[in-house]
Order: structure tokens, then sequence, then C-alpha cells
């Protein structure tokens, strides 16, 4: 596609607002967003291994964030407390979720009480308990 075909094209696409979050709020979003927009991102993946074209699956990307935003604005409306305590946890100690369990339980309560969202680790074995979900995790420089 020539330059003008992509400059013709971006044109056409209507603009759609960027989240408007730091990195904290979408690591501490982010499995919500995994679950809550599972739909989109597959759909996005999918037309990326269709074409190297960035603007080939602007429509599809414009979904993803959409969803996300929605998302993003429904625990801001029903767990708002818990989501930045999480977050905040996050950004204090380097992203580190092994750091900030103990306000992570909580966001991960109210999400599933208020939206019906559950956090899940995509490969965690069958029949173990999920690290989130450990009582009593034991806390190694090396996972092994």
């Amino acid at each position: 596609m020539s330059n003008k075909a992509q400059s013709s094209r971006a044109q056409d696409d209507p603009h759609f607002p960027e989240l408007g979050v730091t990195s904290g709020p979408l690591k501490s979003a982010a499995f919500f967003i995994g679950a809550h927009c599972k739909d989109y991102n597959d759909d996005f993946m999918l037309c990326k291994a269709e074409s190297r074209d960035p603007g080939h699956c602007l429509k599809e990307g414009r979904k993803v964030t959409r969803c996300a935003t929605d998302l993003i604005n429904k625990m801001r409306e029903n767990c708002l407390e818990q989501f930045e305590a999480h977050w905040g946890c996050l950004e204090s100690n380097n992203h580190e979720y092994y750091l900030c369990r103990k306000a992570e339980r909580p966001l991960n309560k109210c999400m599933f009480e208020k939206l019906g969202l559950t956090k899940s680790i995509p490969g965690t074995p069958e029949g173990q308990t999920p690290i989130h979900e450990v009582a009593n995790p034991i806390h190694k420089r090396i996972q092994k």
C-alpha cells in the first residue's frame, strides 16, 4: 500500500482516544481486561497475523481499546478503592505482583462480586492452586 493510500485510510478511520492510564492501573487490570475483552483481543491478533501492514487492523485495535476503556471505567465506578490500592502498590513495588497480593485479594473479590470477573492466569497447571490464590506463598528470587 502506498503512503498516499495509507494516509487516506488513516483519515477515513475515526480517531479513538487512548486509555489515559499509566502502567500501574493497566498492569492491575490486565488479567481482567484479558477476560473481559477476550473476543476483541482474539480478533485483533488474528487480524495482525493476516498482514504486517499497521493500518490493516485499526478497526479491531479500536474495539480492543474501547473494551479496555469500558472495563477501566467500570472498575473505577465499582471497585475504585481496591483498584487504587492495588495499582498504587504495584507502582511503589517495581510492578511486582507478588509484593502486592495483600492489596490484590480485595480487588479480585470486588471484581467478582460487582462485575462477575475472576482473575485467571493462562498456563496455570490443571489442579494446581493459582499463585495469586495461595494463602501463604513462599517468595524466592527464582521460581522453580
